[in-house]
């Protein structure tokens, strides 16, 4: 049977605002990001959802739970944290390499992850997640480098990244026989 995943990124916060590598470390949801995390909201109202997780970090928490408001509960999980960028966490975007591409073991010597290290952390959770019983429909709020990597598991998503990884993009993925595909990408703009 073919289960659906819906992989969305969390809602502009002030670093995204500021031009701020953010990682693991936070920064509080902007209107706009409230805005669109309301959005997304309207979207899932529409869709079956029967289990939903989020990565523990305060930006993808909020965006989850302004999405559910109230609907139903989640579950917080450690796996679906943003790439480590080391000491470059909290610099400016303008320090990065050009491409995410360029990035595999950039900041590594920095103290960060090695991008195929974030690739690996999701495939395993969202895996774990998707092998668990009585998950058809589920939802699981996560961040931009981190989506990319695990995309990079299966597809090339440089094409959708230069498109933009917008705030609060949903990619839409069926889960069947231990594999993952894209379906849809749903973008949404609240301005």
């Amino acid at each position: 049977m073919t289960q659906t995943l819906y992989l969305m990124r969390h809602g502009e916060t002030l670093f995204n605002q500021l031009g701020k590598i953010q990682g693991q470390c936070d920064s509080p949801l902007t209107e706009n990001g409230i805005a669109q995390a309301k959005l997304a909201a309207s979207y899932f109202d529409a869709q079956p959802l029967d289990h939903v997780y989020s990565s523990p970090l305060e930006r993808c928490v909020d965006t989850t739970e302004l999405v559910l408001h109230g609907r139903l509960d989640y579950q917080r999980d450690r796996g679906l944290k943003e790439m480590y960028f080391g000491s470059y966490e909290a610099e400016s975007k303008a320090l990065l390499p050009k491409s995410p591409l360029d990035y595999q073991t950039f900041f590594v010597p920095f103290g960060g992850e090695s991008t195929d290290a974030v690739q690996q952390r999701l495939v395993q959770t969202l895996t774990k997640i998707m092998n668990r019983p009585d998950h058809q429909h589920v939802l699981a709020v996560s961040h931009g480098d981190a989506i990319f990597n695990f995309l990079r598991s299966f597809m090339d998503p440089l094409a959708e990244w230069q498109r933009g990884f917008t705030n609060c993009i949903i990619f839409k993925l069926s889960y069947a026989h231990g594999r993952f595909a894209l379906a849809d990408i749903i973008r949404q703009d609240p301005k």
